[in-house]
């Protein structure tokens, strides 16, 4: 094919609702179009690449001996009700009618559909180990897409299930996945940091995410270069310093003029950070966020937007 006859067209400014640098070169280099809000167009080259990188996936999860197969993303509500998930997933989950008044959901995941599928062709322990596999849409109605295809609301993941016969084949499954996940990274030449992370409203024994570390990231990390263990800030396990409590004082107005940080007034006051309440104000959907933690701590913004369910949280004053 010529090159002026390519659909491609570049861009020489990225459109000003790109704010990551990731959505602001996908869109300059003509791989993606955005049709609305969280829902995104590949041109061509944009699903060459996109094939390109399904194919190196799909030859590691062969290679540990996974099935592919491809599952339906429309799926009767009874089979989330009988999970138990129906509601977990509360305001992501989309729902929908069809013309005879029956509900359906569109799958932000499928686990509910594998097991329907397992249940009808697995007869024996002895059908065991199987590892299933698939390359399909999902839909999640999410509240603040950006970020060009991170958090959007259509999106294509590619889902592994295993079914084994006890917890000790569990893990020789996980251990097997998780080796496949480092080496398709490696084979993509992205550098990623595996760490435990929160299974959340999918559920499970044990969870990683492999984390590209980036400053325009929305996660955090905790890792300790000396003992080697990394997590998600929700996740991570920490031990609560026991602080012996304080004789209770008569209460006074101390004025504190200039001290604007939390260190600030520490050292002023002459006490450690763990000893003072911060307050944070947010401006959520025109409504008063107060939240109060130890001044050891951070609030953790990202859990606090899913906590209250909005797009957007504005830093009033602290």
């Amino acid at each position: 094919m010529y090159l002026s006859k390519l659909f491609n067209k570049t861009l020489r400014e990225a459109p000003s609702e790109a704010e990551l640098p990731s959505h602001k070169l996908l869109l300059r280099a003509g791989l993606i179009s955005a049709l609305a809000t969280g829902l995104y167009s590949f041109t061509p080259f944009g699903w060459r690449v996109f094939q390109n990188i399904e194919s190196i996936i799909r030859e590691e999860m062969n290679q540990i001996d996974g099935q592919e197969i491809h599952l339906p993303a429309l799926q009767p509500i009874e089979l989330w009700e009988r999970s138990g998930r129906y509601n977990g997933f509360g305001n992501v989950l989309f729902k929908l009618l069809d013309r005879r008044k029956r509900a359906f959901v569109l799958a932000p995941t499928h686990e509910e559909a594998v097991s329907s599928l397992a249940a009808q062709n697995l007869q024996s322990y002895r059908d065991l180990p199987i590892l299933l596999y698939q390359f399909q849409r999902k839909f999640r109605d999410e509240p603040r897409s950006r970020g060009g295809l991170i958090r959007i609301r259509e999106f294509t993941m590619k889902d592994a299930y295993s079914f084994d016969i006890d917890w000790a084949g569990l893990d020789r499954s996980y251990d097997r996945a998780f080796q496949a996940y480092k080496t398709i990274f490696e084979r993509l030449e992205v550098s990623t940091m595996p760490v435990e992370a929160d299974s959340g409203a999918i559920g499970g024994k044990d969870s990683q995410e492999f984390i590209f570390l980036s400053e325009h990231g929305e996660d955090t990390i905790l890792h300790c270069s000396q003992c080697g263990y990394a997590a998600n800030s929700e996740k991570a396990i920490y031990v609560a310093s026991n602080n012996e409590r304080e004789i209770e004082k008569e209460l006074v107005d101390v004025a504190t003029p200039g001290k604007k940080t939390i260190s600030d007034l520490s050292e002023f006051l002459g006490i450690g950070e763990q000893s003072i309440a911060k307050t944070v104000f947010y401006k959520a959907d025109e409504k008063i966020i107060f939240a109060v933690v130890k001044g050891d701590h951070e609030v953790n913004e990202t859990k606090l937007q899913n906590i209250l369910n909005v797009e957007k949280l504005e830093t009033l004053t602290t």
